[in-house]
């Protein structure tokens, strides 16, 4: 059973990953096959804060103790990491370099981890929740 320390790992993993497929698309934009004209680098950055931003509001949920909130915000943030598969609907893998398609896997990859690692934090919170109810009526 996954603890909060591994969601913490798999929070931080992704981030990581994020930030570099954002780095790496914003510093070799011109690079990346059949991008848009109208993207900019100072774009792909802000697109980066937008979604780390997400990922940000689910931890602070979480550590202020709003477990609920925290986890729907950082189950957000986890499939975000999905949306980097919009590279292969614009050109396939084998237009783009190894590089880029290393860190389309990787953000996505991770993206997956976390959540599965949110996934298992709600049933766990959901099960705590029912038998919280269950002892508080059979006490009653």
């Amino acid at each position: 059973m996954l603890r909060i320390d591994m969601l913490l790992i798999f929070l931080v993993a992704y981030g990581a990953a994020s930030l570099l497929h954002h780095v790496h698309n914003a510093e070799f934009l011109t690079e990346y096959p059949n991008m848009p004209a109208w993207l900019s680098r100072a774009q792909v950055y802000a697109a980066w804060v937008g979604v780390t931003a997400v990922g940000l509001a689910g931890y602070l949920l979480m550590r202020w103790r709003y477990r609920l909130g925290g986890l729907l915000a950082l189950g957000i943030y986890g499939a975000l990491g999905l949306y980097g598969l919009a590279h292969y609907v614009v050109a396939p893998p084998s237009s783009h370099t190894s590089a880029m398609n290393i860190t389309i896997w990787l953000e996505v990859t991770t993206g997956l981890l976390l959540l599965a690692a949110v996934a298992s934090s709600m049933l766990r919170l959901s099960r705590r929740q029912r038998e919280t109810k269950g002892r508080s009526w059979a006490t009653r």
